[in-house]
């Protein structure tokens, strides 16, 4: 195949890949479907977006289901930007925006995410560092963008998707390594981009977030080189900035939703917090930082402790009156209306459930605005000031009502355990002579792939090919898959070929 002179269709390896959507018109809709077509999409329907629908009992959004309405979350956006004349010139001088560009980058964001949600991803990320001697550790975006670049070790043949430039590039929330790319590195920025930091309590680490690791950089280069001139190396491209907003739309949305019908979210609680703040929000405003973190659990403490934080991180946008409005209309949309009723599972409740969710949607998408000039912290698609508030409140009351919570703290400290069991027994097992010809092949030929990406004179190169292959094994596995393979290499299982296919 030859490569199209639009270098933003460039693909990495040439199109060596195949897939139906290779007959049609747009090089980008053919990504959109070879991204739907793999099995690192379809491994998403078993993967924990916040709990799984084993430990809730009903169902609840997974990784697929999240992508999914991502994606069109995005589309909607990237064809809303495109309609208007002013909207594409500025989208023109900054790259481009193609919606299919934008919808096979949402699809594929999330292809890297280990079992278990975010969970999973600490997890993972402590222990590459920590016990696997790898100074990029893990990160699920980061993952992801291996998965789509990764190639087999022999031949031409690629065990990744041959994207093109433009979706690899929209990918690519944060367009840095963890640590040296670009240089001068974003975490050194005052204030740095959102992700870029550093973890307070590990400040030598590198950035929290970061799009790809040092074996993909050559990757990263090339996928960002048609937008060299145009965009700073640390800014996300437009549409990495749509994909991005997008993510936080249904993030906010949907989990609310999850939870409603689960029946963790309930009124009382919420309304108290949000009510409280608003009667006394002189008081809570006029108290010191002490006086604050004093007042505990106090209603009405913890929704102040987030107006703070907004100030601090993202002045560029934070403002008294717009948060003020955005607690009153959550209180009014979720307080008084879609928790008003308990959700019984019935047809009204469920009708009930999808407006709640399509005004919000439309909301969000019909506040989106274009800027030609960014804040560090922002992208240039952004949510208009009221709405990014709304967004921010949203996600309060899920963190503050449901990943507070110690029974779900407990789920977790589990599934924390069986990961770190799990990447003990393989790397014993990689360790042991007598049973290198029986390993999964899987996990043999990912040895062989991390070995062959890196310089024969890194240190001990052989003991970090191990642990990027069993990092890569595991961040591949589903949620039931993780634990039938613990259970097998403790002994506890009595089924012989169970979840073979991953072996």
């Amino acid at each position: 195949m030859e490569q199209p002179a639009d270098p933003r269709a460039r693909r990495l390896f040439g199109g060596s890949a195949r897939a139906l959507g290779d007959l049609a018109a747009s090089p980008f809709r053919a990504d959109r479907d070879r991204i739907v077509a793999s099995p690192f999409f379809t491994r998403l329907g078993g993967v924990t977006q916040v709990v799984s629908p084993g430990g809730s009992g009903l169902l609840v959004h997974n990784r697929l289901t999240h992508s999914l309405k991502v994606a069109q979350v995005a589309r909607a956006i990237a064809e809303r930007l495109t309609v208007e004349e002013a909207h594409r010139e500025l989208l023109e001088k900054l790259g481009g925006c193609d919606p299919d560009v934008v919808e096979a980058a949402a699809l594929a964001h999330d292809l890297g995410h280990p079992p278990f949600g975010h969970l999973g991803e600490r997890v993972l990320d402590r222990l590459a560092r920590q016990r696997l001697g790898l100074p990029d550790g893990f990160e699920g975006n980061a993952q992801s963008y291996r998965i789509v670049t990764s190639t087999e070790i022999r031949g031409a043949a690629t065990t990744g998707l041959d994207l093109t430039a433009a979706v690899r590039a929209a990918m690519l929330k944060y367009p840095w390594t963890r640590l040296d790319h670009p240089d001068p590195h974003p975490r050194h920025l005052h204030p740095a981009p959102r992700g870029a930091a550093a973890p307070p309590d590990d400040p030598d680490s590198g950035s929290a977030k970061f799009g790809a690791y040092r074996t993909e950089v050559d990757d990263l280069r090339q996928a960002r080189e048609p937008f060299a001139g145009r965009i700073p190396d640390w800014q996300q491209t437009p549409e990495a900035s749509i994909m991005d907003t997008a993510d936080d739309i249904a993030y906010a949305i949907h989990d609310v939703e999850d939870f409603y019908r689960v029946g963790v979210l309930q009124q009382g609680a919420v309304a108290a917090e949000l009510m409280a703040w608003q009667r006394e929000s002189g008081h809570f405003r006029a108290i010191t930082g002490a006086a604050l973190t004093a007042a505990g659990r106090r209603p009405g403490a913890a929704i102040e402790r987030l107006r703070r934080q907004l100030h601090r991180k993202d002045a560029w946008i934070a403002d008294d009156e717009a948060f003020a409005a955005a607690v009153e209309h959550v209180r009014e949309e979720l307080v008084e209306g879609l928790l008003a009723l308990p959700f019984d599972g019935s047809i009204e409740a469920e009708q009930y459930v999808a407006r709640f969710s399509a005004r919000w949607s439309t909301r969000f998408v019909e506040a989106i605005t274009l800027t030609p000039e960014p804040d560090v912290r922002s992208g240039h698609v952004l949510l208009a000031k009221a709405q990014w508030h709304e967004v921010q409140v949203l996600k309060f009351v899920h963190h503050r009502f449901v990943l507070a919570r110690p029974d779900l703290a407990l789920h977790q400290r589990g599934q924390a355990r069986l990961l770190g069991s799990l990447v003990e027994a393989l790397w014993e097992w990689l360790l042991d002579p007598e049973e290198e010809s029986r390993l999964p092949r899987r996990l043999h030929d990912l040895v062989e792939l991390a070995e062959a990406e890196l310089h024969p004179r890194t240190p001990d190169r052989i003991g970090r090919a191990r642990g990027r292959a069993i990092v890569d094994f595991v961040a591949q596995l589903t949620d039931g898959q993780a634990v039938a393979m613990l259970d097998a290499l403790s002994g506890r299982s009595g089924a012989l070929w169970t979840d073979a296919f991953v072996l």
